[in-house]
């Protein structure tokens, strides 16, 4: 029998790779997309087209009220994205405070709920400089503890922790995988932005491995 994981889906590059890697693993693969009010939920929509191809369980759930709670970043709150690269400090703008804790918790859950024992997702050595909650001291604490939190352990699982968003698409491109099928703009509109952190990062990943991104750009 094969295992079965949740993946937390985003739609965007990183999350996409990691779905189809799972899959390439033999998991039994359900899709989480969460709608935390980001102004980029553009993506869900992908993550949604995505699951339906595949025929893969899809659930997106509305967090979007913890935004009260949750202010200061410019993904969420009525604050310009930032232009530039990852590395840059203004990037930190794009911090939601204790995103990936909360959304590991609740996948965790989830997992339990289903009878999953496995949690991915999609934590890459690119945003380590930015986001300490993908940094691999954050995954190994987390892990920990998610073995412990109920009757049930539950595994975390990065395949990407210590690769770079250039890997990743390597690794992507050598399964055959169409990143047309991904939304990587902190904006959402109708095209991509280029000059926000992530669709830099996006375009350096892309140009590094010699290969043309087929997203539409302003």
């Amino acid at each position: 029998m094969s295992e079965k994981a949740v993946i937390i889906y985003s739609g965007g590059m990183d999350s996409y790779t990691v779905l189809h890697k799972a899959l390439q693993r033999g998991i039994h693969a359900t899709a989480l997309s969460f709608n935390y009010g980001q102004r980029h939920k553009k993506e869900l929509d992908y993550a949604a087209n995505v699951c339906r191809t595949l025929s893969i369980p899809h659930t997106v759930v509305d967090i979007s009220a913890i935004n009260q709670l949750l202010a200061g970043s410019s993904l969420t709150d009525n604050i310009d994205v930032p232009e530039g690269h990852y590395e840059e400090p203004s990037m930190k703008q794009t911090v939601v405070p204790n995103r990936n804790m909360i959304l590991l918790s609740l996948a965790i859950g989830h997992a339990v709920s289903i009878e999953a024992n496995a949690v991915y997702y999609g934590a890459h050595s690119g945003d380590h400089a930015i986001y300490p909650d993908c940094r691999p001291e954050f995954v190994e604490r987390m892990n920990a503890v998610s073995q412990i939190a109920n009757y049930e352990p539950v595994q975390i699982v990065s395949p990407y922790l210590n690769n770079t968003k250039g890997e990743i698409l390597a690794d992507g491109l050598a399964m055959g995988l169409d990143y047309g099928n991904t939304w990587t703009c902190y904006n959402g509109r109708e095209k991509a932005c280029g000059k926000c952190g992530a669709c830099q990062e996006r375009l350096e990943a892309f140009a590094l491995n010699g290969a043309t991104d087929p997203l539409e750009y302003e």
